[in-house]
């Protein structure tokens, strides 16, 4: 694989055009040192087939021409990044005298080299530090970029520095560290003090100009460009059409939207769709067959099998297409679904997908981001990058993992989810006051001392790679009402600092700082087994931040998704969204989704179903359907009472519909709105509803945004121009399974006043059976008597 050619090399070369950038990833996101040296520089590779249009900017050009041309017209953008993006938590960081060390992390796109980059800080010091004794130290990938020594005019007061970094230190991975080098005394000063801090601000940001870079036509380096994982912006990946594609296009591309959002992950994703027209200034992906296709690819050559290529725009050698080309439809699918499962075989200009062959069949709830619920899982297959589980420092940072779980994972009877936990640490100065803190969802749950090693050094040649690091397991148990969809599990090692200070004789005693090391074994395991499958419905938040119930088969196998015979771009757009939103929450691409604009499919489909842009008519007077939004009118159905919190359990009497308004509007509006299957009572429809293009906007930036994630939940979801306002409304029903006598009591734990008189008749019934016990046993003993 190619190399990012640093700016310094490629300036000295005259060769800054030429190169394309694709480094090795580093999946740790860990500083990879200044920009590597430059290889050959690669000329731009000229496609195996001619495009068409007037121009052909794929063309190989001579070395002199293509770096004349590429000075004066290759793209430049700015790129603001703010440290409530990019730095490890939201707002601010501080920095003190036990963790005097805090970073930001960004990456650099393999299509883009950086020619300049600012710094422009905004810090508050502690009032107590001394001046120009005091400084923090800035490091770009471990070298140092900048020196900021606080002033006496600066103590306590909001201060601003502005540093230019040097391009050359900037590669791939890019972390920006900040170290505080603080002191409030002379003599005996402690480290510990509360006294030395100082404020990095949130309006803090790094400033970069980026140059564009042509690139090769080589799908090696797939899926760059369309898909970066250096780029840590939303994924906008526009999917281009000759006209309205039919339902096997649009699941072509509903299969193909779905693996990028797997590789899209956290960052977010969004498809575009174009009708016969490209996109400016961004990569895109076209989808043609021999006899229907774009303008632009109208005299291409057909293909004989289904075909992936990818080539320049036209007229703009640093844009690229991906091109899904095939005879048919079938060959779309066969194309998309090659891509999917052999993107590591992808190389070259073209490929042909000979066949793809499903060998084992998902099960329920194997979704790769999701927790096991069929085993024990450990540690360390959670872990989403290297050296996760250990920490390092004189108050080492705390250690987080993930837990994505199943939404209908039934915990309410549960006593707890058990943790087998085990960690090494090295030794405390002391016994008293160090602990590590386990801690879920930003909730206190259990502490455990951290004790002094008792060793005197006999073993020291006989002691293993974990030398000087405490071996300690035990075992937690984690309140299952506690744990949700998505849960950040976090681990504290709070070492206990030792106070400095004079002595009785005036001498200053002094003790040196240690960096303490801290890890968390990758074969700890958390076990979620044994559990049984039971949710109540409709719910739109175990939708909006997990896919369910579509997701309960990873590759959607069980999900029909009905669409429009002759779709809009919004709605096709809509559905792209959806589907690889679900991807990126369960890490697997929608292999065996169905996709028809037939409705009468439905009716014989045991399957969940996904509507997208609109429901059958004859629907609309279904009593389980709470609210339609059509580009005419809608109408909504209010309930009797609606909670004030959203995780609140309401009676049915509550969410039993006391109104139906109807309301004509030219304002955009959306919504989503789900409801149990008509068809099976098993299954359930959600539908994604919107009255315009901006409507659908609304509606995608609600499923990306996190915080107007939250904000979806019942039975009903309105999207407007002023958010997302939720509904809990109409009938419920259960999906899972659960036994008569498991679901007799969660029935009556809602009900305290049903239980006591179920316990009371109980009760009564026992003693009625005892009583008639002991009758019978004295019966018998008085006639055995009289016998005698």
């Amino acid at each position: 694989m190619t190399r990012k050619i640093s700016w310094f090399t490629a300036m000295l070369m005259g060769l800054l055009p030429l190169a394309h950038a694709a480094p090795e990833p580093n999946p740790a996101g860990q500083a990879m040192g200044i920009a590597q040296s430059a290889e050959a520089a690669v000329p731009v590779d000229a496609p195996a087939q001619a495009q068409p249009g007037a121009s052909q900017p794929a063309q190989a050009q001579p070395a002199a021409a293509a770096e004349t041309s590429a000075s004066g017209g290759a793209p430049v953008r700015n790129s603001e990044l703010t440290f409530t993006n990019v730095a490890p938590a939201p707002g601010s960081f501080k920095l003190q005298g036990t963790r005097p060390d805090g970073q930001i992390e960004f990456g650099v796109r393999s299509d883009e080299l950086v020619t300049q980059a600012v710094l422009h800080l905004n810090y508050r010091p502690s009032p107590a530090l001394l001046p120009t004794l005091s400084h923090f130290k800035i490091y770009l990938n471990d070298e140092l970029v900048g020196l900021v020594t606080i002033t006496p005019e600066q103590l306590g007061k909001e201060n601003q520095a502005t540093v230019t970094i040097d391009p050359r230190f900037i590669s791939d991975f890019n972390r920006v560290r900040f170290e505080l080098v603080g002191h409030y005394t002379n003599i005996c000063e402690n480290p510990a003090n509360s006294s030395i801090w100082l404020d990095i601000g949130k309006e803090s940001r790094l400033d970069l100009t980026l140059q564009k870079l042509p690139l090769k036509n080589d799908l090696s380096d797939f899926p760059e460009p369309f898909f970066d994982s250096r780029d840590n912006r939303p994924l906008q990946l526009p999917m281009i059409f000759a006209s309205a594609p039919n339902p096997d296009q649009q699941h072509a591309a509903a299969l193909l939207a779905s693996w990028f959002g797997v590789q899209a992950q956290w960052r977010g994703q969004s498809f575009p769709v174009l009708y016969n027209q490209l996109p400016q200034q961004q990569h895109a992906v076209v989808f043609a067959t021999n006899d229907r296709r774009p303008d632009f690819l109208k005299d291409y050559p057909a293909v004989d099998k289904p075909t992936v290529e990818i080539i320049s725009q036209p007229d703009n050698p640093y844009q690229k297409m991906l091109l899904v080309l095939g005879r048919n439809d079938s060959d779309l699918l066969t194309a998309v679904k090659g891509i999917a499962q052999g993107d590591v075989l992808l190389r070259g200009q073209s490929a042909s997908v000979e066949q793809v062959k499903q060998l084992v069949a998902r099960q329920p709830y194997d979704a790769p981001n999701w927790v096991r619920t069929d085993r024990a899982t450990k540690f360390s297959e959670l872990q989403q990058y290297e050296n996760q589980l250990q920490a390092d420092g004189i108050q080492p940072s705390p250690v987080s993992l993930t837990l994505n779980l199943p939404p209908d994972l039934f915990l309410v009877r549960a006593r707890g989810i058990k943790m087998d936990l085990a960690y090494r640490y090295t030794s405390p100065m002391q016994n008293d006051g160090s602990r590590l803190a386990v801690n879920l969802n930003n909730q206190f749950m259990q502490d455990y001392p951290l004790q002094v090693k008792d060793d005197n050094g006999k073993q020291l040649l006989h002691i293993p790679l974990i030398q000087g690091l405490q071996d300690t397991g035990t075992s937690l148990t984690i309140p299952a009402l506690r744990l949700g969809v998505v849960n950040q599990l976090r681990f504290d090692f709070d070492y206990a600092t030792t106070v400095i200070g004079g002595s009785s004789d005036g001498r200053c005693e002094t003790v040196s700082p240690v960096a303490h090391h801290v890890v968390v074994d990758g074969n700890s395991t958390i076990d979620l087994s044994g559990y049984r499958h039971y949710i109540e419905m409709p719910s739109l938040r175990a939708f909006a931040n997990a896919g369910f119930p579509f997701s309960r088969m990873a590759d959607l196998a069980q999900t029909l998704v009905l669409v429009n015979p002759q779709p809009q771009a919004d709605q096709v757009s809509a559905l792209l969204n959806a589907v690889g939103n679900i991807g990126a929450q369960t890490g697997f691409p929608a292999l065996n989704v169905q996709i028809s604009d037939d409705w009468s499919k439905a009716k014989a489909a045991d399957a969940d179903l996904l509507m997208i842009g609109t429901i059958p008519a004859d629907l609309h007077e279904d009593s389980r359907i709470n609210l339609l939004v059509e580009r005419a009118k809608s109408w909504v159905n209010k309930p009797v009472r609606q909670p004030v919190l959203d995780d609140v359990d309401t009676p049915a009497s509550d969410r039993t519909a006391a109104s139906q308004t109807t309301i004509v509007s030219d304002g955009p509006m959306a919504a989503i709105i789900g409801f149990q299957s008509p068809f099976h009572e098993q299954r359930s429809v959600v539908a994604l509803l919107a009255d315009s293009p901006r409507a659908y906007q609304l509606l995608n930036n609600a499923l990306l945004d996190s915080g107007k994630r939250t904000a979806i939940y019942g039975t009903a979801a309105i999207i407007r121009e002023s958010g997302v306002n939720s509904l809990r409304v109409g009938d419920r029903y259960f999906v899972g399974h659960l036994p008569w006598w498991e679901r007799l009591w969660h029935a009556l734990a809602s009900h305290p006043l049903l239980m006591a008189l179920f316990a009371v008749v109980v009760v009564l019934l026992v003693a009625l059976m005892v009583w008639r016990l002991m009758r019978l046993v004295t019966r018998r003993r008085l006639g055995n008597e009289d016998d005698e």
